[in-house]
C-alpha cells in the first residue's frame, strides 16, 4: 500500500516538463473521445478537423495551467515554453507520422499553442496565490 501510495504522489518539480506530461495526458483523453466519436456515429475523419484543433487547444491550455501553477512567478512564460514544446512535438510526431514537409501555418500552429499556453500560465500561477 506504500508502494501504490508513494507513486500516486509523485510529482515533476519542473514546470514546464509538468505541463507537458498534463498536456498529453489531455491529448490522449481527447483523442479517445474523439475516437469514440468516430466509431460510434457517421463521422468520417475530415469532419473532426475542428474539434482536433479544440482538443489541442485545451491541452495546451491546461498545460500551461499546470506549469504556471508549479511556477512561483512568470507563469506566462512557463505556459508559453509549455505550449511551444508541445506544439512543436505534436508536429514533429505528425511530420514523422505522415511522412510529410513542415510549411508555413506550422509556425502560426507553435504561436497560437504558445499563446493558449502563455494565457493558461497566467491563470495558473494565480491559481496558486489562493
Amino acid at each position: 500500500m506504500y508502494l501504490i501510495r508513494r507513486l500516486l504522489s509523485w510529482r515533476i518539480s519542473n514546470p514546464v516538463l509538468s505541463g507537458l506530461c498534463r498536456s498529453f495526458m489531455w491529448m490522449l483523453a481527447g483523442a479517445f473521445i474523439l475516437s469514440l466519436l468516430l466509431w460510434g456515429s457517421g463521422l468520417k475523419e475530415q469532419d473532426l478537423t475542428m474539434y482536433t484543433y479544440i482538443v489541442h487547444g485545451i491541452a495546451a491550455a491546461f498545460g500551461g495551467l499546470t506549469a504556471g501553477s508549479r511556477a512561483v512567478n512568470k507563469g506566462w512564460y512557463q505556459g508559453a515554453l509549455t505550449g511551444t514544446f508541445y506544439g512543436a512535438i505534436v508536429l514533429l510526431v505528425g511530420f514523422l507520422a505522415l511522412d510529410s514537409s513542415p510549411a508555413g501555418i506550422d509556425g502560426l500552429w507553435i504561436l497560437a499553442a504558445a499563446t493558449i499556453g502563455a494565457l493558461g500560465g497566467m491563470f495558473g500561477v494565480n491559481l496558486q496565490r489562493s
